[in-house]
């Protein structure tokens, strides 16, 4: 299958990779506005509509109070399709904090379900990795930064970064893998057991899995 892209309601920067004929894309609220600038009609809008504020044509409608955010929302649509990658676009840059941490646990929650998530923003990727490796190749630039997801993460290893790391365990409670870099060498950061968040600057692209 393709990939599942999800347009939220903050800032976008321009998109990650070609959009292909085989992607589903998910309009998520105030994400129509982003679609409507690439000149592509979505799959799917849904969402409150409290950010876009007003109800789109053929948009499926959910009330304010809810307990999904409308990127959760958009991220179980994709998955009830049975897509396995997804790429949400418009999920780091907003005005609501808020908001961002939750999209740290929609990625955690396409990592339980064995699928992958990455969040799109201007300057930044964010990824969760559950139970296995991320591989950038050694043209990969500037800052990576490594955050233990819920429990501890066991049989955390990082090599080629200026930091490197073998077996170790990341704690929720202490930031040990902020503020780490790439240096010119292909470099993997694994876990064997547990979830870890890892951002780094968006010229580098996707890793590989």
């Amino acid at each position: 299958m393709g990939t599942c892209l999800i347009f939220c309601a903050a800032g976008f920067d321009g998109l990650v990779k070609p959009i292909e004929k085989e992607d589903y894309i998910v309009a998520a609220d105030g994400g129509l506005a982003h679609t409507e600038a690439l000149g592509v009609k979505p799959h799917c809008i849904l969402g409150d509509f409290d950010s876009l504020g007003y109800t789109p044509a053929d948009s499926t409608v959910f009330p304010v109070e809810k307990d999904d955010t409308d990127a959760m929302l958009a991220v179980k649509k994709g998955l009830s399709l049975g897509y396995r990658e997804f790429l949400l676009y418009g999920s780091l840059d907003g005005p609501r904090l808020d908001h961002t941490v939750a999209n740290f646990s929609a990625l955690q929650y396409l990592a339980d379900r064995d699928a992958t998530g990455y969040l799109v923003g201007k300057d930044y990727i964010v990824t969760v990795v559950k139970n296995g490796t991320l591989r950038f190749d050694d043209t990969a630039q500037g800052v990576v930064s490594v955050f233990c997801m819920g429990p501890d993460a066991k049989g955390v290893t990082v090599k080629g970064l200026h930091y490197e790391l073998e077996n170790g365990i990341l704690s929720a409670g202490f930031p040990l893998g902020v503020s780490n870099r790439f240096v010119g060498k292909a470099s993997e950061i694994s876990v064997t057991d547990g979830s870890l968040l890892v951002m780094y600057d968006r010229k580098n692209g996707l890793p590989q899995r």
